[in-house]
């Protein structure tokens, strides 16, 4: 979804790093290019099921996984960043914004075995590894979860709501693309002019908004199933799930898998190949929902664990769109520019 001088100029704030199963200090200190280290740049959200895949994968190959993580765009800037010294082995972030990473050239092509039994966004440099949907959350204890779009426009919700901004944040993009998909371009502007009234402020991070949902600062926030159902089960988050619904009564949402590729000039280009036919393998998509209620991209995969049924209820009877994501990136400088002039006019 983006053009690079426009994405410089709407990623802010600073990148958040954690590292895990290396101990390291950042990517350029660590990653040695000679087997022992894959630097893996990843959307946040999925830092459970990393630990114990990436464990397990060093276990079998003797190849530590450094991770860095940041918000989804912020993954691509950083990327950007470092063109002329790469850095990044395997790439994981969402859409648009692997396709961005795409189209600028930051990764290179790799057909991970398996990708053939991937239905979500592929292509020859980047494949889905776990599927995931836009959600939204609700402190019940503070109010009723809303039934519509419509009623998180009452004045109930002025200072109670905030979501993650677009063009910075998967999640917060994908807001913007459903209500486009609902309401058509001029329509989602049009509400989301209304809905600032509303709003607390713009947000880099939709995973920081967890917290203020559940400590009741703020009643209402964007977020995704996968993220939002991990932290239900492991913070004991005060918060569940909704989606509204258009004025039609349907609800819907939107599709927003992580997807993986591996970076172009990868200084571990032989361990990010093996870590990425490693994650897209039957044994490892088996546990991407009993470990963080993700579920797998591989259409062959059948788990049926808790968590996978956990899935299943919270997006039972909610329609599930499958953008074209080249479309939207195709779009998405103008319609993330349409989007600041409506709500800060």
């Amino acid at each position: 979804m983006f053009r690079s001088r426009a994405l410089t100029g709407l990623l802010a704030g600073a990148l958040l790093t954690s590292l895990v199963a290396c101990g390291g200090t950042g990517a350029a200190s660590t990653n040695d290019g000679g087997g022992k280290t894959v630097t893996v740049y990843s959307a946040d959200g999925l830092a459970d099921w990393y630990k114990t895949r990436f464990d397990a994968f060093t276990q079998q190959t003797g190849i530590k996984v450094q991770l860095v993580e940041a918000g989804s765009g912020e993954v691509v800037s950083r990327l950007q960043k470092e063109k002329s010294n790469p850095q990044a082995d395997v790439v994981i972030t969402l859409p648009p914004f692997i396709q961005k990473a795409s189209a600028d050239k930051l990764l290179q092509a790799y057909a991970v075995p398996g990708s053939d039994q991937v239905k979500g966004p592929k292509a020859a440099d980047y494949v889905a590894v776990i599927d995931n949907y836009l959600s939204f959350i609700v402190n019940t204890s503070k109010t009723a979860p809303p039934k519509t779009f419509d009623d998180l426009l009452d004045g109930r919700f002025k200072g109670k709501l905030q979501y993650s901004t677009p063009g910075q944040a998967g999640d917060g993009t994908a807001v913007l693309l459903l209500l486009q998909h609902l309401l058509g371009k001029q329509g989602a502007l049009d509400y989301l002019k209304k809905l600032e009234a509303n709003n607390v402020g713009p947000s880099a991070s939709t995973g920081k908004l967890q917290p203020k949902v559940s400590k009741g600062e703020i009643w209402v926030a964007n977020g995704d199933v996968q993220m939002n159902l991990t932290s239900i089960a492991n913070d004991k988050s005060a918060f569940a799930l909704f989606f509204p619904a258009a004025a039609d009564g349907k609800r819907s949402t939107v599709a927003l898998p992580y997807v993986m590729g591996l970076g172009a000039g990868a200084p571990n280009k032989d361990g990010g190949e093996k870590l990425m036919t490693y994650l897209l393998s039957p044994e490892a998509q088996q546990t991407a929902s009993g470990d963080a209620f993700g579920l797998p991209a591989r259409s062959d995969v059948k788990p049926a664990d808790a968590n996978f049924q956990s899935v299943q209820k919270a997006t039972t009877g909610v329609e599930i769109w499958q953008p074209d994501w080249n479309a939207v990136l195709a779009d998405l400088d103008a319609d993330v520019a349409a989007y600041n002039k409506a709500v800060q006019g």
